[in-house]
């Protein structure tokens, strides 16, 4: 993974349920709240974020994902929102379980800690930005092999903070303060 899905979501920014099915998305249910920066750090109004993660039992719901880990029918696993006038796309979502490293070399292998994989679309951005959240305070963030393979320092830009019921990043487009961006 991470996959993208096969279709277009049906839900926008609520990942917890699937049209026409009954019942509602497995694991911890929680709240996420990216808001888009500029670099002097005036919130992007209008951008999208698309998130896609695994479920709770760390298995992608697309059909390449065949380990033998349990599907979620109450969780699709993508999501699509657009940021408000305070540049903020929320999303209802569950903590993903760990899923696997694919790749040796520099990254080590074993487990990821749990992720959502983002993608920012703004105006003036001319290609797609992808980026991850990670969650604060998780003991797993010490042994992913893709937050080891970015300067300690930086590593700040990829962790989501719990407010109330809400995750919360804050995505910085450049600057200082700049998010850390991955090659796709």
């Amino acid at each position: 993974g991470p996959f993208y899905p096969l279709g277009t979501p049906s839900k926008g920014g609520d990942l917890t349920r699937v049209d026409g099915r009954p019942g509602s998305a497995q694991g911890q249910l929680l709240y996420l709240g990216g808001r888009v920066l500029s670099q002097s750090g005036e919130p992007v109004r209008g951008a999208k974020l698309e998130i896609w993660q695994a479920n709770s039992h760390g298995r992608y719901n697309h059909p390449e994902d065949r380990r033998n880990l349990p599907l979620d029918a109450g969780f699709e696993g993508y999501g699509r929102a657009s940021a408000d006038t305070t540049g903020t796309a929320r999303f209802g979502t569950v903590k993903p379980g760990r899923v696997p490293w694919p790749h040796g070399g520099a990254g080590g292998s074993g487990m990821q800690a749990p992720h959502v994989n983002i993608s920012i679309f703004a105006r003036g951005v001319l290609n797609r930005l992808a980026t991850r959240l990670y969650f604060e305070g998780d003991p797993a963030n010490a042994e992913d092999p893709v937050l080891k393979l970015i300067p300690a320092e930086r590593r700040a830009t990829l962790m989501a903070r719990r407010d109330g019921t809400t995750w919360r990043l804050p995505i910085y487009l450049g600057g200082a303060k700049e998010t850390v961006f991955f090659d796709v």
